[in-house]
């Protein structure tokens, strides 16, 4: 086996690839010019550039569904103007965090602390005060005179796990500081997320908003006609892939990430299979791929409270023939919080994780009237049943059931 594993591996590299550069094809990858993107750039551009006479530009808070451009017009707008400070010697520094990565945004300590240490305080990842980490922080913030921005990419997902104080408490560092100033990019896909926050965090956090509106189908199809060139060589995408996956993803609600790995899936795929060229067909089955493990992905990294619900709704609709209904689902979750210790949220906060699931595609909660008894949620499972035994395992293990 191990000589067979060489030979596969030389072979491998001898064979050489359909891809040029398969960076381009990734969410992260920054290209010199952004398409349709142009209203966007300038008006984020015009809110941050005070911070290039070090004074403190207003707080940001952009949202739109997944895959609508604003990491990338964020960072792109920010690499731009740190180029401008660094030739010109301005005392301006720009700091990205994703809150949706584990242990590092999933508590007010662990933002603070990773913060903290982006700016070159070394604090452990737990065992301090939580006053004392903060105090740390602003010693480094206030270190000189400077203007400091932080962009926190999925800040929806912090609120969820921390609770809005936190974005309440960054908001208002400014009163704390005599000789830098902060300001706050909020990156969120939830359009409705800033309407649950406390109305105190809402104006600290929206000093200004911008909506960015899905892509259509040729506005994807020239996104990826360009990402192509960079990242394949010549003729390798059969006539037809990019026009088809353009679709894919205008169906998907303009989402051109998920345009970008359909292609580059597709490509890893032919790869895979020895072919010359990259296909419809390989395009189908990169499709399914990742249909597959975008349900296990949300699944596998959501907070406990949402993976309860969601194992509550899999198991009222396995013994129910009928409509499956917010009530019963409830009165499931409450006996299954018991079971494993966790602490029952109320029937309206159950009710809104619900309306998140649906929002997921992971089920499809339909409103419907009940006459003088009000109004409930039918809900039934979106959940591709081929699926539905990895996603128990995932829920079951995510418990400790």
């Amino acid at each position: 086996m191990g000589s067979r594993l060489t030979t596969f591996f030389e072979d491998f590299l001898e064979k050489g690839s359909l891809f040029l550069n398969k960076k381009a094809l990734q969410s992260s990858f920054i290209p010199d010019d952004i398409k349709h993107r142009d209203e966007q750039i300038n008006q984020i551009a015009n809110i941050l550039a005070p911070a290039l006479r070090v004074e403190r530009p207003s707080n940001l808070f952009l949202y739109g569904k997944t895959g609508t451009g604003k990491t990338l017009v964020v960072r792109y707008t920010a690499e731009k103007m740190m180029r401008v400070a660094e030739e010109r010697g301005i005392p301006l520094r720009i700091f990205y965090l994703n809150c949706k990565l584990k242990k590092i945004a999933d508590t007010e300590y662990r933002l603070i602390a990773e913060l903290a240490r982006q700016l070159g305080k070394a604090i452990p990842p737990t065992g301090l005060p939580t006053d004392e980490v903060y105090n740390i922080f602003f010693q480094a913030l206030d270190s000189q005179k400077q203007i400091i921005i932080f962009i926190l990419d999925e800040i929806d997902q912090l609120v969820k796990k921390a609770g809005d104080e936190i974005i309440y408490n960054l908001t208002r560092v400014n009163s704390e500081l005599k000789n830098a100033q902060v300001g706050i990019i909020g990156i969120s896909n939830d359009l409705i997320f800033s309407n649950n926050l406390d109305p105190r965090v809402k104006s600290s956090l929206s000093e200004e908003e911008l909506v960015f509106p899905p892509y259509n189908a040729l506005q994807l199809q020239s996104i990826l006609k360009r990402r192509c060139s960079l990242a394949f060589h010549d003729t390798v995408l059969e006539e037809g892939v990019i026009a088809k996956c353009a679709a894919y993803a205008a169906r998907e609600h303009g989402d051109a990430r998920r345009a970008l790995e359909l292609t580059r899936v597709a490509g890893e795929l032919a790869e895979r299979n020895n072919d010359e060229k990259v296909t419809i067909a390989h395009l189908d089955e990169a499709e399914e791929k990742i249909e597959r493990d975008r349900f296990l992905d949300v699944v596998e990294h959501q907070p406990k409270q949402f993976q309860a619900v969601f194992y509550s709704i899999i198991a009222t609709s396995a013994s129910t023939k009928n409509g499956l209904f917010t009530g019963e689902i409830y009165d499931y979750y409450k006996s299954l919080c018991n079971k494993i210790g966790l602490r029952p949220l109320t029937q309206r906060r159950v009710s809104d994780i619900i309306a998140e699931h649906d929002m997921l595609g992971l089920i499809n909660a339909k409103v419907i009237s009940k006459g003088r008894f009000g109004r409930t949620r039918e809900i039934s499972l979106s959940l591709p049943k081929a699926l539905l035994p990895q996603v128990q395992t995932l829920l079951i293990e995510g418990l400790g059931l």
